[in-house]
């Protein structure tokens, strides 16, 4: 999603930044639902606002960027690649069933989540050389066990979906944004 140190664009800027915007949407439509009226409707609004920008932003960088040279995607979905994926679906669904089905404390599930997406932002920052990855990964991790602290001194599972999902659905959309303000000032070809 953004130049990595080696100064080579990774295969998949626009998929990458479709990926976080994506997901980053489902942050905020999901964990704001449970706020009180009228803000589940305020977020998501400006949730949908901010996503549809980046996807207009996205477009414009496609079309004004100089087209770079496509570094195969088997360059950067090596065995560390898959690897970090599996780790981190391993302490997603491990973390999920403990949490849902032995401590039932669905509350934390959105503060787990984001606190494993964050963490494993440092691996891809590492082997990718993305320098953006490891803001992203920090914004993230704090995010998801900021959640936690609210939930253990008695904050309301809304205000841990708030602080934990929403921010995290932030925390992606900033980082798109700043890859493509990146992009626009000429200091990374893009490549699809």
């Amino acid at each position: 999603m953004t130049m990595p140190e080696n100064g080579k664009r990774p295969a998949g800027f626009v998929v990458g930044s479709l990926v976080a915007i994506t997901f980053g949407t489902v942050f905020v439509l999901a964990n704001s639902a449970a706020l009180p009226t009228p803000w589940p409707v305020v977020i998501r609004a400006v949730g949908l606002v901010v996503a549809a920008l980046l996807v207009v932003g996205l477009a414009l960088v496609v079309r004004a960027a100089p087209t770079a040279t496509q570094v195969p995607a088997s360059e950067h979905m090596d065995r560390r690649y898959w690897l970090i994926v599996a780790l981190e679906a391993g302490a997603l669904f491990g973390g999920l069933a403990v949490i849902n089905g032995v401590l039932h404390r669905s509350a934390v599930s959105v503060a787990w989540v984001a606190l494993v997406v964050g963490v494993h932002f440092f691996g891809l920052a590492w082997i990718w050389r993305m320098p953006l990855y490891h803001w992203l990964g920090a914004a993230m991790s704090v995010l998801g066990l900021t959640g936690f602290l609210i939930y253990a001194f008695g904050g309301a599972p809304e205000i841990v979906g708030l602080v934990a999902g929403v921010g995290s659905g932030a925390a992606l959309y900033a980082t798109v944004g700043v890859a493509l303000r990146q992009a626009l000032r000429g200091r990374t070809p893009v490549a699809v």
